[in-house]
Parts: C-alpha cells; structure tokens; sequence
C-alpha cells in the first residue's frame, strides 16, 4: 500500500486557523474512546454524575499533556501521535474497584492513581534505559494475541449485563449505526467517527424522548439534565483531585498487565506513524523514548487523577485520510484536550449519558478489541499447532481461572505467601488480561518454536 501525498510534513506549521481546524478533528477522532473509558470506569465505582463529570476533565487533561510530552523529541517520540485513555487499563482498573469498593470512588481513584505512578514510572525506566528492545523478543504476537483477546472479551458482561441490556431498543440502535457508518457507508467523514456519531444520535433521541415524557424519569434512556446545571462553570482542581495517591503491592500487580499491553501496542504504533508521515522508520532511541514518554505520562496521570495513556491507532489512520503530519497540528490539539478538561458544563453533559447508549457503543468496541487480538496471531503462523496449544490455553484460562480466584482470596492471603504478597497474586490472578500474558508468556518462551511461528522473525 503506496503513502497518500503528505500536505503539511512532520516538521510544518499550517497557519493557525488551518492548525485548529485540523487540531480539532484529533480531537474529534479521540473523543468517543477517550470518554468512553472514565464512562465505563466511573459507574463501576459508583461514582455520581458530578465525579463522572469531574473525572472526565481529569482524563482530558492527562492525554493533552500525555500528548505535548510524546510530540516533544526530547522526552517523547517526536512523532505526530496523539495520546489517549487506554482501554488496556479498564479490566485491572475494574479489579481495583472490586478490592476496594467498600471505600467509595474517591479512595478507588486514589489506589488507581498510586498504581498508575508505580507502573508507569517503571515504564518509564523500561523506555528510557533501552530496555524496551529486550522485551519484545520475549512478548512475541503468540503473546500478544490472547492477551488483547482477554482484554475484549472479558468485558462483556459489563457491555452487556451492566449496560446495553437495560434497554435493548436503544443499545441495538447504536450497535446498527456503527455498522452502517463503519462498513455501509462510503463517506469518509462517517466512517472516521462512526462510534461518535452512533452516540451522538442515540443520545439526542434519548433526550427528546425525555424531554417529550416517553422515557419517565427513573428510565434508562432518561437523560437528566440537573447536574449540567448544578455543575460549575470551570473545573480548576487538576493536582490529586481526589487524594494523595495510595500505594499498594495488590492494585499495583494488578495493573502491570496492561502497561505490558500499552508498550507493545505503542511501539506498532510508532511504525504506522512514521509511514502515514511519510518519513523513515522510526530509530531504536525514538522507540525507546516514545514508550519512556508514555510511562511518564501514566505517572503524572495518577496525579491528575486520570487513567493510564496509549497511543491512538484512530488518529494514525486520520494522518494518512488527511496527508496532515504536522507535530504542530496535534499539539495544538491536545492544548484544545487541555481547554476542554477545564470546562465543568462539558464533562458534565457528557456525564449524562444513558447506559444503554453506552452499552451499545461497548458491544462494538470491545467485540473489535477482541478481535484485533486474533488479528495480532496474524504475524504469527497461526496454523502451527503449537500457536493454537498455546493461545488456546491461556485464552481459556483467562475466561476461568479469575472467576475460581476472586472468591477465593483466602487461599492467597492465608498460604506461605503472606497477606501482602498473596493479595498482590491474587489481584493479578483475578485480571483476565494478566492471567493470558502470563500463561502465553510462559508457554511460548519455554515450548520450542521457530522464529517464523512465533512472529519474531525479521520481515523482508
């Protein structure tokens, strides 16, 4: 597949008006997933309508700053990639919820926040240090592959249970948009914000439906506008907004896995860049400093009080639609995330979105997460026995061993381990995404395999 024509190259700066216009459409191609994670994460904490609100500002914060640090060459990768809320990080984030629920939302956020310190400053020294080249031969796709699996897949009972299942009609709705703006539709413009605009179309029917009395108060496509005006204008509280950070070994066990899903996510994402930028591969420094980048920027998410960062493959593909590479152009977008998290009336309107909108926007979401897993076995021989023994294996561990060991914390805590370090096996054992990069990790590294089957070999 030949480049498009770059119009503005990596180094060009578009004059402003163009800058913003162009700015503002990352901005638009991140929205839907990047909100969809405090959505998902914020209900599942329990957490009201205004710290939803508030946690949605935080979030845009953190990926506009993630954003400017990763588009800086001296501590990122000086690529034009946009950085996001990840989806890797919502089964551990769900795990800590559980461990801490008792507490309330603002305690959870502060567990979270100390994980996401821990973590990605341990990113941070994997990046930085070089150290990064040493672990992709041992995370290889056979890895890979189930462990994405695991990431989608797990996740639908809350798609499904928690959400879309509270009021089909509209879950359904959203679900047939996005496959007709997705996969029917030959304008590029829907297909660019599929998710966004199935939202947005639901969510508007759902509000006049509220507002003409066919969904009741207490219904769950009811959209209830009070906290958007009890809401403050501006949200000014950005240093540990619920907290000091907490810190502890069992949320941060429970989080590793999805910084391990972060990095090699990121480092395909930095070539894929480079090529709709039309420059050269991308140097084992720039790797090295982009993931560095992306460990510090989880970091200071903890403080921010936000989620953990990644790269956006949607805005990767939006450089390539657009032959806009311009670094000038996606930092101007993330000081746009910036503005946007100060804004108390936005995250709340956005806080009011009905379950059943959200749920159908999860059914495709995380059904393609799944199945981007399978894509990443690709690069892999995908017909070797041993692949499918392994990917077999530690897939369906994924889906069972958690459900035997989240009522089984005893067993953990109360065995030679001890109470710490057993409640830190027992969060991570209970994360479907950690249980599949553990089994696949072992298998593949200790089952013998040629470089071809295990798709490390060097392409030509």
């Amino acid at each position: 597949m030949g480049r498009k024509k770059v119009l503005f190259g990596i180094d060009d700066k578009p004059k402003l008006p163009v800058a913003i216009l162009a700015g503002a459409q990352h901005v638009l191609t991140l929205f839907g997933a990047t909100t969809l994670v405090p959505l998902i994460c914020g209900p599942a904490m329990g957490m009201s309508a205004a710290q939803i609100a508030a946690f949605l500002g935080c979030v845009y914060f953190g990926m506009g700053v993630a954003t400017l640090i990763q588009t800086w060459p001296v501590m990122g990768s000086g690529l034009p990639i946009v950085q996001g809320s990840s989806f890797s990080f919502i089964p551990p984030i769900i795990t800590i919820t559980g461990m801490y629920s008792a507490q309330g939302p603002d305690a959870i956020m502060r567990h979270v926040g100390g994980a996401l310190i821990v973590g990605g400053i341990a990113l941070a020294v994997i990046g930085y240090t070089g150290l990064v080249g040493r672990v992709r031969r041992i995370i290889t796709p056979v890895v890979i592959g189930p462990t994405i699996m695991a990431i989608g897949f797990s996740l639908a009972q809350t798609a499904i249970v928690g959400n879309a299942s509270k009021y089909w009609p509209i879950s359904l709705l959203v679900v047939a948009l996005v496959f007709f703006f997705s996969l029917v539709s030959k304008n590029r413009f829907f297909n660019i914000f599929a998710v966004l605009g199935a939202v947005v179309i639901a969510y508007l029917l759902c509000l006049a439906g509220s507002l003409a009395g066919v969904f009741p108060e207490g219904h769950a496509a009811y959209v209830n506008l009070k906290s958007v005006a009890e809401a403050d204008w501006l949200r000014l509280k950005l240093i540990m907004p619920w907290g000091a950070p907490k810190f502890g070994l069992a949320a941060t066990g429970a989080i590793l896995a999805g910084f391990l899903c972060v990095m090699i996510e990121s480092i395909g994402d930095y070539h894929s860049c480079a090529f709709a930028a039309g420059i050269d591969d991308p140097s084992e420094q720039q790797v090295s400093r982009g993931i560095g980048a992306e460990g510090l920027s989880c970091a200071l998410s903890g403080i921010f009080g936000s989620v953990g960062t990644t790269s956006y493959t949607e805005n990767i593909g939006l450089i390539g639609l657009t032959g806009v590479a311009s670094r000038y152009v996606v930092r101007i977008g993330a000081v746009i995330l910036i503005l946007m998290s100060f804004l108390g009336k936005f995250g709340a309107l956005v806080s009011t979105m009905p379950s059943p909108v959200i749920g159908g926007a999860y059914i495709t979401l995380f059904g393609t997460i799944g199945a981007l897993g399978i894509q990443n076995l690709m690069r892999a021989d995908i017909g070797s026995q041993r692949n499918i023994l392994i990917v077999g294996f530690a897939f369906l561990m994924s889906q069972g061993l958690p459900a035997w060991v989240e009522p089984n914390q005893a067993v953990f805590t109360e065995s030679f381990l001890g109470s710490a370090l057993g409640s830190t096996v027992w969060a991570i054992l209970k994360t479907p995404m950690a249980v599949a990069a553990i089994c696949a990790a072992v298998c593949d590294s200790s089952v013998p395999g040629t470089p071809e089957e295990r798709g490390i070999a060097d392409r030509k």
